[in-house]
């Protein structure tokens, strides 16, 4: 079953959200987020999704909606790696929060790995950092309209896994 909206979510905190499909138009933001004191004994700040904010995006985003399973949120898989374990537990914590916001509202998701989605959208000569930049260049070949919030945020990642859902027609 083709979707009406489909929510692309380059997971963590310094990830993106887009979507797509009838009655909305195709944009991109960055995840919401926010800074805190740390949970550990350092004396430091961490970054938090900032749930309420991702509830009330998506709410924005499905108010059209006859159902919220018209919609379909597509996350990329988060990377886990035991040898970055910091990055790790921030992109499960990530994750988590952005699933409850997901489950919450009531909308279908499924995930995506990373590569499934860039060899069917980005260049398949691309590794390592050349895949951000080409992210941002076909992002803004794709979507001209969007060139500016992908400029800034280097990649337009997002938009991809949602236009990649779209094409696939999930």
């Amino acid at each position: 079953m083709a979707h009406k909206i489909y929510i692309g979510i380059d997971n963590g905190v310094t990830g993106t959200i887009a979507w797509m499909g009838e009655g909305v138009a195709t944009d991109m933001i960055e995840t919401p987020v926010k800074s805190e004191q740390s949970y550990t004994k350092e004396k430091k700040n961490i970054t938090r999704i900032n749930y309420p904010e991702v509830v009330k995006r998506l709410k924005e985003i499905t108010q059209f909606l006859d159902s919220p399973a018209e919609a379909l949120a597509v996350i990329e898989r988060p990377m886990i790696n035991p040898m970055r374990f910091p990055a790790s537990v921030s992109a499960a914590r990530s994750l988590e929060a952005t699933l409850i916001a997901i489950e919450s509202l009531g909308i279908p998701r499924m995930y995506v790995d990373s590569r499934q989605w860039q060899k069917a959208l980005l260049p398949h000569c691309c590794k390592g950092p050349e895949l951000k930049h080409a992210s941002a260049d076909i992002g803004c070949r794709l979507f001209p309209d969007r060139e500016k919030i992908i400029g800034k945020h280097k990649d337009a990642d997002a938009l991809l896994i949602a236009e990649w859902a779209r094409r696939e027609g999930l």
